[in-house]
C-alpha cells in the first residue's frame, strides 16, 4: 500500500465530515470551534478547505501564513478572481466528482475526481486509497475540467430546482433543454476563459455523471461563483443565453426584467 499523506481539513459539513470518515488513516479534522492547534504542525502536509464557498475568507484567515501554501481548495465554482486577490493562485486545487447527499451520509462516487498543484498526488494517492478515482493534471488542462465541472454544477442545480426533480429525472424528463442550456454555458465559458470543450462529448460525460449520482438533487448556490459569474461573463462577453436567463427567472434565481 501506498504511503499516504497525512491529511488535516477545515470544515466538518458534508463533505469535510465524509471525507473524514472515509478515510483509510485518521486525519485532523478541524471545525469552527475545534482543532485549530492541528495547523501548528511544520508545513508540507495537505491542509483541504472543506467549507463553502461563503467561509472562505473567515477560515483563510485563521490559517497561520507559513500553512498558506499548503491549503487544498475543493469548492466548485470559478475561485480564481478570488485565490489571486489572496496571494493563493498557485494552491493546490481539486474537483471532487462524487456526492454526498446530505451532512452525515457516505460519499456516493460519480467519476474521476481531478487535481492539479503541489499537493496533488499525495491527495490523489489518498483518495484512491478510499476507492475514489483520482488523477493529476497541469493547470490548463485544470481550467478545462473546471469549467466542465462548473457547468455540470450550474445546469443541473439550475434545472433541479426549477422542476424540483433530481438530476436523473432531469435526464429523463428534461434533456432536450440540458442540451440547449449546456451550450450556452459552453459559449460563455469559451469567450471568457478560452477553453474550447467539444459540446457532443461533453454532453455525454455530464450525463454519465449524472446516471452514476441519479437520486442526487442539486440546487441553485454560491451565485457570485456560480450561475452568477456566466450571467455576468455573458454580459461582459456579449453572448446571448436565453435559455439560461428564462430558466434562471422561473426558478425564482433572478428577478424578472
Amino acid at each position: 500500500m501506498p504511503v499516504l499523506p497525512r491529511v488535516t481539513i477545515l470544515g466538518a459539513g458534508r463533505v469535510g465530515g465524509a471525507l473524514a470518515a472515509r478515510s483509510p488513516i485518521p486525519v485532523a479534522l478541524v471545525t469552527r470551534d475545534a482543532g485549530w492547534e492541528a495547523l501548528d504542525r511544520p508545513a508540507g502536509e495537505p491542509v483541504v478547505v472543506a467549507v463553502d464557498n461563503a467561509g472562505l475568507d473567515d477560515v483563510v484567515a485563521r490559517v497561520p501564513a507559513a500553512r498558506r501554501p499548503d491549503l487544498v481548495f475543493v469548492q466548485n465554482g470559478v475561485l480564481e478572481p478570488w485565490l489571486c486577490a489572496h496571494g493563493l493562485q498557485d494552491s493546490t486545487r481539486a474537483l471532487l466528482y462524487f456526492a454526498v447527499p446530505r451532512r452525515g451520509a457516505a460519499i456516493e462516487p460519480g467519476g474521476t475526481s481531478v487535481l492539479t498543484g503541489p499537493h496533488a498526488e499525495a491527495l490523489a494517492t489518498w483518495l484512491r486509497a478510499m476507492d475514489l478515482p483520482a488523477e493529476v493534471v497541469a493547470r490548463d488542462a485544470f481550467t478545462a475540467a473546471m469549467l466542465e465541472k462548473l457547468i455540470w454544477n450550474c445546469a443541473f442545480g439550475l434545472l433541479c430546482q426549477r422542476f424540483a426533480c433530481s438530476v436523473g429525472e432531469v435526464l429523463d424528463r428534461h434533456d432536450e433543454t440540458l442540451a440547449a442550456l449546456v451550450h450556452e454555458l459552453l459559449a460563455v465559458g469559451r469567450a471568457a476563459l478560452g477553453v474550447d470543450l467539444d459540446a457532443g462529448p461533453l454532453l455525454q460525460r455530464l450525463r454519465a455523471y449524472s446516471r452514476a449520482i441519479a437520486s442526487y438533487r442539486g440546487a441553485v448556490k454560491d451565485w457570485p461563483w456560480r450561475n452568477g459569474w456566466f450571467v455576468a461573463a455573458a454580459a461582459e462577453h456579449a453572448v446571448a443565453t436565453p435559455t439560461h436567463i428564462q430558466l434562471l427567472r422561473e426558478a425564482g434565481a433572478l428577478e424578472p426584467s
